[in-house]
């Protein structure tokens, strides 16, 4: 390998992120328990999601509106404004939920520091990234934070054009298997998936991944025998 940039997805890689989306979903369960079960909930927020992603992309602002709007649907438009100011809550709940570092985060970029060019490379609201990576204290370890409106293979080519290098010269490491890896790989890239204990819906596929280029760790440091020979 001749590579040039590390990259790394930010949530669920870095930190912890899935966990307090599946907290909140709990609470808004919670606040519609009296229009539908458990489940229904759950797949009515999701299928609002998916449907508005195109419209307002990935992050906490526009989950919140989906649950406003799935809320109102739920309801048949019944929904109280006391409900709703409570659901806004739960948005900027999650807006502010700590950071939590995955285990061996701040050594695996001290140990590729100097080294590589690193960057990030992940999707979600411009702003909240930037407060979780600056909250972080991860910030001066990357030479570049990217927040991509999708992680398609369209998307990573402009993001290597903006970065002036070659598509095996890029080396992607994140929790997704559709977002992180398989896009990469398509356009002739290097990725490394580390799984999560859980995983948004949207971010599954029912297959396995196999390619010259790919490889499956455990933990985010096992990339160092990798890429410090």
């Amino acid at each position: 390998m001749n590579l040039k940039v590390i990259a790394f997805d930010a949530d669920d890689t870095l930190f912890i992120n899935e966990p307090y989306f599946q907290e909140t979903e709990e609470k808004f369960c919670a606040l519609m328990q009296d229009y539908l079960s458990r489940q229904g909930l759950s797949q009515a927020l999701f299928k609002t999601e998916i449907d508005n992603l195109d419209l307002y992309g990935y992050g906490i602002k526009g989950y919140t509106l989906s649950m406003i709007e799935a809320a109102m649907q739920i309801s048949n438009n019944t929904l109280s404004i006391e409900v709703v100011g409570k659901i806004i809550e739960l948005g900027k709940e999650l807006l502010q939920k700590p950071i939590e570092l995955l285990d061996g985060v701040e050594d695996t970029l001290q140990a590729l520091q100097g080294k590589y060019k690193l960057i990030v490379a992940t999707k979600g609201d411009l702003k909240d990234q930037q407060r979780k990576l600056h909250d972080s204290g991860l910030g001066p370890y990357f030479h570049h934070i990217e927040v991509m409106a999708d992680k398609q293979e369209l998307n990573y080519e402009k993001l290597l054009k903006r970065l002036d290098i070659k598509a095996h010269e890029f080396f992607m490491i994140g929790n997704s298997l559709k977002s992180d890896v398989l896009p990469v790989l398509n356009i002739g890239g290097y990725a490394v998936h580390i799984p999560f204990h859980t995983t948004w819906e949207h971010e599954k596929i029912n297959h396995k991944v196999e390619h010259s280029n790919f490889r499956a760790l455990e933990k985010i440091s096992d990339i160092l025998p990798i890429l410090l020979p």
